[in-house]
């Protein structure tokens, strides 16, 4: 299972340059070393050159405020099938949403008027990932983001202010801190509001006259503390629909937004592609000699996908597990057994550390969970490694760890 390293930095950080004049670039090399000093750095930054390009070479028409066309923020999220030339150059734009094309071009669609967008669905569903290229796409920037919890307050959303000049001046512009719905409004860029649904009721319910009328009142400015929405303004939101700690949005919000469903993946050959491309984006940041494995990462696949749906490829029946197999969870497990492999082992993934880290990600909510995942590889493994042989075998006798 030991394979050649190859850099991944043009499929993860840009375009993929296809013309030999972008060899030894001074502004590539530059582009690769603010890429790498972050852990992860924002949508913007690791697609800068993919989307100066597409802004260069777009011909479309935009709606007020937008860095780029529908068309262009389509091409960047679902890729082009040729290469664009921009600056003499060719860039191959690659497909980053591996889901619903039709979903996207609604989501696109929908923040072309005048409603929010809702993001709903199972937890690990690229929801978050989808919003992030939505915003760098649309606005330029990915990182104006309120992030949910049930201890959001309403000034993280609007605005607070700094104490120390609202005592020496009083209340005016300078004193006031923007918070992400004001920073979105007063730019005219969008706002992104991660699990607006774990936040408290009447925190959501703060958002209805924003979205209803697009302002924005700050009593303490008196007639200056109006802030009216500037062209490009609008909210993405996403919502988990299976975890607990959740509060019901009001039928009043609601009515605000558009909701689209980001279903889970239906395939198992396409949760083995995303599992491989997000394994090797993250060996990569992380400088890990390493690439993912085809044949593990389709064991993996098959697992969390015939766990999440109750039946094998064989027909046989499963007790699914109450917890979410999602294929983020799948893509976590892949890469913690790869560091296992690259720092203890000979640069390999062993079936060991594999089943080890299932172990920890299914019985994470309820622990009969893991007697269900027995039963999965008494039967369905068992099956498959007298079948198949190889790494099923492997990965079959590795259910020692299933304790």
């Amino acid at each position: 299972m030991e394979q050649e390293y190859r850099p991944m930095n043009e499929n993860i950080s840009r375009s993929k340059c296809i013309t030999s004049e972008c060899t030894g670039n001074v502004e590539q090399k530059a582009a690769d070393k603010c890429v790498h000093e972050y852990i992860k750095p924002p949508v913007e930054v690791r697609y800068k050159e993919e989307l100066e390009a597409l802004k260069g070479t777009d011909t479309g028409n935009k709606p007020e405020n937008w860095q780029m066309s529908p068309k262009a923020v389509r091409t960047f999220i679902l890729g082009s099938p040729k290469p664009i030339v921009y600056k003499d150059k060719e860039y191959l734009i690659e497909k980053k949403y591996l889901g619903n094309d039709a979903l996207v071009e609604r989501c696109i669609v929908t923040l072309a008027g005048n409603r929010g967008l809702m993001l709903v669905g199972e937890p690990g569903t690229a929801k978050t990932m989808l919003s992030e290229l939505l915003s760098a796409a649309i606005s330029g920037v990915s990182t104006n983001t309120i992030q949910g919890t049930a201890g959001t307050t309403e000034d993280m959303i609007k605005y607070s202010w700094n104490y120390a000049l609202l005592l020496a001046k009083g209340p005016s512009r300078e004193a006031l801190v923007p918070s992400p719905l004001y920073v979105g409004m007063e730019r005219g860029i969008l706002t992104r509001f991660e699990e607006i649904t774990r936040t408290p009721a009447e925190i959501q319910d703060s958002l209805i006259s924003v979205l209803s009328d697009k302002v924005l009142n700050v009593p303490e400015l008196g007639d200056d503390g109006f802030l009216f929405a500037k062209a490009g303004f609008n909210v993405i939101g996403t919502a988990n629909t299976r975890d607990k700690g959740v509060n019901e949005m009001s039928s009043a919000l609601k009515r605000r937004f558009n909701f689209e469903t980001v279903m889970p993946v239906r395939e198992a050959a396409m949760e083995k592609r995303i599992i491989m491309n997000e394994v090797n984006k993250l060996a990569d940041e992380a400088h890990i000699a390493m690439q993912a494995d085809e044949d593990v990462a389709e064991i993996l696949a098959s697992t969390y996908h015939e766990l999440r749906e109750g039946v094998s490829s064989y027909g046989h029946r499963i007790d699914k597990p109450s917890a979410v197999m999602s294929t983020a969870e799948a893509v976590s497990v892949y890469y913690q057994a790869m560091i296992t492999g690259y720092y203890y082992g000979n640069a390999e993934i062993s079936m060991d550390a594999l089943v080890q880290n299932l172990v920890g990600a299914v019985s994470k909510e309820n622990k009969d969970d893991l007697e269900k995942v027995k039963g999965y590889f008494n039967t369905v493994i068992r099956d498959k490694s007298s079948k198949e042989g190889g790494l099923w075998k492997e990965y079959y006798e590795a259910r020692k760890w299933l304790r």
